[in-house]
């Protein structure tokens, strides 16, 4: 196996005198045997990352080195890497057993090697039944399987996969997903995963790298990155639902640092905790904005201490829990409740924020606190 160094790596477009950078300088090292994740939104750079490591587009500045080794003028076929691909890419008119086989072929194997790994990824995937089939007769979720299995029969240093679940239904792709985590595992493989399914990075990779604009946004495990996002784009691009937010200024009060909510005549008022919100308050009015997730905030009684009033708007019954969405009057918010709590839509509710789980961010840069 090996490992991948990105060093100030760049890829810009130019098309009748606009420049368009779908790679910003960014700088990367996947450590060899790791599981990295590339996620983020659409037209984030992700793919065209992983097309550069490839060597699928031509890099315009910076370099990729894969096992100690830099590769930038290198061709696809001799970086030494597999690719799977969005698309299965399988020969119709070939059988699993031939697809599989077909670019070991090419490098001219023996026949005996040729069969002995064949046999071993249709073993490894599953595809033993399947092997004198042709790609019409199969399910998307053996076809992926088999595309995969032509990636490992190369025994490539580097894996890289391009979105390779999104044509799955929900089902295939949890199903498939723990497959690929499975293979890792048994390989111990160098993997690099685009996805823009943040349910897919938090569950897959080792180290998750949150792309936006071209640009590396943080890097870290997939639990640290969900509790302690430095960017308000991570916070709010990790997790089902997603992180809330609320706009407000923060103050230096009797009882500790005092939010309070900006755009509303009855807007809530919180103390957050920690060194973080102790340091902003003590600016003396400063605009921030709260990021707390649903799963810490609690409905609760009227009269419980710190319990604020807010309005109820929706709330979706997910069986093992309840969805409930709520608003201040300036800022809608969503609260992970219990499968029987179920408030009806224009009651009031009310509501306890957990003080230790709030996020302070700057409305401006977007950065932590």
């Amino acid at each position: 196996m090996a490992d991948v160094v990105l060093e100030n790596l760049e890829k810009v477009y130019r098309d009748r005198g606009t420049e368009v950078r779908a790679v910003d300088r960014i700088n990367l090292s996947v450590k060899d045997g790791e599981f990295l994740v590339l996620v983020g939104p659409s037209g984030c750079g992700k793919s065209t990352t992983l097309r550069l490591i490839a060597g699928l587009e031509e890099i315009s500045s910076g370099t990729v080195s894969i096992g100690g080794r830099r590769v930038n003028e290198v061709p696809p076929k001799d970086r030494d890497i597999a690719m799977v691909f969005q698309n299965y890419a399988l020969y119709p008119h070939l059988t699993v057993r031939e697809n599989l086989a077909f670019g070991l072929r090419l490098r001219k194997l023996p026949r005996e090697e040729i069969d002995r790994r064949v046999k071993e990824a249709a073993a490894m995937l599953g595809l033993d039944a399947l092997l004198d089939r042709r790609p019409k007769a199969l399910s998307g979720g053996q076809r992926q399987r088999v595309a995969v299995g032509r990636a490992v029969v190369r025994q490539p240093s580097v894996f890289l996969f391009d979105e390779p679940l999104s044509n799955l239904d929900a089902r295939l792709r949890a199903g498939t997903r723990a497959e690929l985590i499975r293979l890792h595992a048994r390989l111990g493989a160098t993997m690099v995963y685009v996805t823009h399914d943040q349910v897919e990075a938090m569950t897959m990779g080792d180290r998750i790298c949150v792309m936006q604009d071209g640009r590396i946004v943080q890097v870290d495990e997939p639990i640290a990155l969900y509790e302690r996002p430095r960017h308000v784009f991570v916070a709010g691009f990790l997790g089902s639902p997603p992180m809330n937010f609320f706009r407000g200024t923060l103050t230096e009060g009797e009882g500790g640092p005092v939010f309070r909510e900006a755009g509303s005549m009855n807007g809530i008022e919180l103390r957050p905790d920690g060194e973080a919100a102790r340091k902003a308050a003590a600016g003396g009015g400063r605009e921030v904005l709260l990021g707390i997730r649903p799963e810490h905030i609690r409905l609760c009684g009227e009269g419980e201490a710190g319990a604020s009033s807010v309005d109820v708007e929706l709330s979706e019954p997910m069986g093992a829990e309840t969805h409930v969405h709520l608003g201040t009057g300036a800022t809608k918010f969503i609260v992970r409740a219990g499968p029987a709590d179920r408030p009806a839509a224009g009651q009031k509710a009310h509501v306890v924020f957990d003080a230790a789980r709030m996020h302070l961010f700057d409305p401006a840069s977007g950065e932590a606190l």
